[in-house]
């Protein structure tokens, strides 16, 4: 293999250092971001729960947390993905009932678990479009 000249070099390194630079940010999760996570995941409830709630940032107080859940998206199709089959129930039946209040305790479980932090104010959900697309659902396709 030939030998790189000092330009190519310089070039190689400082190409090198950007892109860790970028895998760490994309990585980095703030101390107190990845505190509530793991609470998040060591409460039976919300950690044993088939999607993973998460706080994404804390900003002035507002921790913005994920959720698979909003007006955009019809909740059969995404009771469908966390509990396999029950997106084929009526709306009014049992099981779909009782699935779709399972999601809603276990949503405001993980708020309640991120709400003890003295530090914030407030929850933000924000929906968790990248968890929607990997399960076959496009948020901007919904009816």
């Amino acid at each position: 293999m030939p030998e790189l000249d000092r330009g190519t070099k310089v070039y190689a390194a400082i190409l090198g250092a950007l892109v860790l630079g970028l895998i760490f940010l994309a990585l980095y999760e703030p101390p107190q971001v990845s505190r509530l996570n793991d609470r998040l995941e060591a409460d039976a409830q919300v950690g044993s729960f088939p999607y993973a709630f998460r706080v994404l940032r804390i900003s002035n107080g507002v921790a913005v947390m994920s959720t698979p859940r909003s007006s955009a998206v019809p909740v059969a199709r995404v009771l469908d993905k966390i509990f396999p089959g029950v997106g084929n129930s009526a709306p009014n039946s049992p099981l779909f009932q009782e699935m779709q209040a399972k999601l809603a305790d276990t949503q405001k479980r993980a708020k309640a678990i991120v709400m003890e932090d003295p530090e914030v104010k407030r929850v933000q959900w924000e929906l968790d479009r990248d968890w929607l697309m990997q399960h076959g659902i496009n948020p901007l396709d919904t009816p």
